[in-house]
């Protein structure tokens, strides 16, 4: 990734973000041209401390925090707090583990993604922005879904449930489409991980709501309200939508000639581009020209890049979706789990995320990185070794004490807040600014895909063998990832500028 300019000590009170990406836009564009080399994390040891905490103080990260609790709010909702909500009513661990397929949506997003990186909306785009507009839209959708499905009763209408939580889902994924590319548009490399960071701090502010706070809601009134309430907050984020700036947008003409260019220095000759149909030359550069502009520029580490970037989150999404199923089994109450694995959990991803977000801007993302990854599979195995205590899979359950529960909550989100803002910007570095949407969907749609599919076997593994063996299992799948990271660390400092 072409180089950018550090801010120097004698300004380090106005480190504007907006001003800083409007700046090095062209110089970024110039060096992501097909045949630019691969983009790679930068070592910027020479900025403070004190300049990288500053980062947190400007708009974008603070605009970034309320968008990132946009995001965050609809995943517990149709994940684990959902699947909170039917155990709580009787539902079967087999059924509730196959409620982790309404995460595939998110999974998938990648095929819709050229449309909303490309497609303007009559009227709201004037007034919004493309990628404001987008966000609005979904943002509604998404409150709308959430008041249905207060109303409806698991019991009576566990289908109608798994229908309004995938079309949740759907426009939770078109949202964070549309926000990605807003976060990578916003800022230029260096500051990723800062906005990363701020990002992951209101989207677990978020998960903090719509897990702890529906959990309260639901223990102390009943889910109805807790549901209603939460689709309530998300009308309410439309206002932080609208309070955020737009990145600044190629037109239409200078996108179909980007395009134009990117496809003749691909297929090394001429095309004559501007001959074709317009729908054709839409469809080849939302389409095409995204995917074939990554591999073009990454050649055959392509694979390995995309193989990494499957493999790297598929430890904590596999066994995530049977968290709270497995502290309410363990014969912790609601609240317990509310005050502990959501509350004080919340607080040290936090503290990880905003530590790694620093650490990013002063040393780059490879190290980070490879901490969060080994940190990940590590804690992953103290859920087995809880299970393993408390004597759950034997028929003789010893509640474990919530100092106990207290440290392997903060042990998994430590380190999920390290992993979690080291691989967002680390994916951003990926992405060419011409394709942010549909490229950072593609990443983070692979991300996602591994995880989301095997764990809707998890409630079948653990019902047929043990909750020990299935952490042990998750614990191992982030080897992968470990190994992988170390191999692309090597590629990126033995990489010519």
């Amino acid at each position: 990734m072409g180089q950018t300019n550090k801010p120097s000590s004698s300004n380090s009170d106005s480190i504007v973000l907006d001003s800083s990406a409007n700046q090095a836009r062209s110089k970024q564009t110039e060096s992501q041209l097909p045949g630019s080399q691969l983009p790679r994390s930068q070592s910027t040891g020479s900025i403070s401390w004190r300049e990288s905490i500053l980062i947190y103080r400007q708009k974008p990260a603070l605009v970034m925090i309320l968008l990132g609790f946009a995001a965050g709010l609809p995943l517990l909702l149709v994940f684990s707090t959902m699947t909170a909500w039917l155990r709580d009513v009787g539902i079967e661990k087999t059924a509730i583990g196959f409620f982790a397929w309404v995460g595939i949506t998110y999974s998938i997003k990648v095929i819709w993604a050229p449309v909303v990186d490309r497609f303007r909306w009559p009227l709201l785009f004037a007034l919004f922005g493309q990628r404001r507009s987008w966000i609005i839209i979904a943002q509604a959708v998404i409150a709308m879904g959430l008041l249905i499905l207060a109303q409806l009763n698991p019991e009576q209408s566990l289908l109608w449930i798994a229908m309004v939580a995938v079309m949740i889902a759907f426009a939770s994924a078109t949202q964070d489409i549309a926000i990605d590319a807003f976060r990578i548009e916003s800022a230029v490399g260096e500051h990723q991980g800062a906005l990363s960071a701020a990002y992951i701090l209101g989207y677990r502010l978020a998960l903090l709501v719509a897990g702890a706070g529906a959990l309260y809601l639901a223990d102390h009134f009943n889910w109805l309200l807790s549901y209603s309430t939460m689709g309530g907050l998300m009308a309410a984020c439309i206002l932080a939508t609208l309070w955020a700036s737009e990145p600044s947008n190629r037109s239409p003409d200078k996108r179909l000639d980007w395009d134009a260019q990117m496809i003749d220095r691909i297929m090394g000759r001429p095309m004559n581009m501007a001959s074709r149909p317009l729908w054709q030359r839409h469809f080849l550069g939302a389409v095409v020209c995204p995917f074939l502009e990554f591999f073009q520029r990454n050649g055959r580490l392509a694979l390995i890049i995309l193989l990494f970037i499957s493999l790297f989150r598929i430890s904590d999404i596999t066994m995530g979706i049977m968290a709270n199923p497995f502290y309410l089994d363990l014969g912790f109450s609601k609240s317990d789990i509310a005050s502990i694995a959501k509350v004080f959990g919340f607080f040290m991803t936090i503290i990880g995320s905003a530590f790694c977000g620093v650490m990013v801007v002063k040393f780059g993302i490879m190290r980070p990185l490879l901490v969060g990854a080994i940190l990940v599979a590590a804690t992953n195995g103290l859920f087995a070794v809880m299970a393993w205590q408390a004597g759950i899979d034997i028929g003789h359950l010893v509640t474990p004490s919530l100092i106990w529960l207290a440290l392997v909550i903060s042990a998994d989100n430590l380190s999920g807040g390290i992993a979690s803002t080291a691989f967002i910007a680390y994916l951003s570095s990926l992405t060419n600014r011409q394709y942010t949407a549909t490229q950072y969907a593609l990443f983070s749609s692979l991300m996602t895909l591994p995880g989301k599919f095997l764990s809707g076997f998890s409630g079948w593994v653990i019902d047929g063998s043990s909750y020990t063996l299935f952490f042990v299992i998750a614990a191992i799948l982030g080897l992968p990832a470990i190994l992988l990271v170390i191999y692309l660390n090597r590629i990126s400092l033995i990489k010519p500028d």
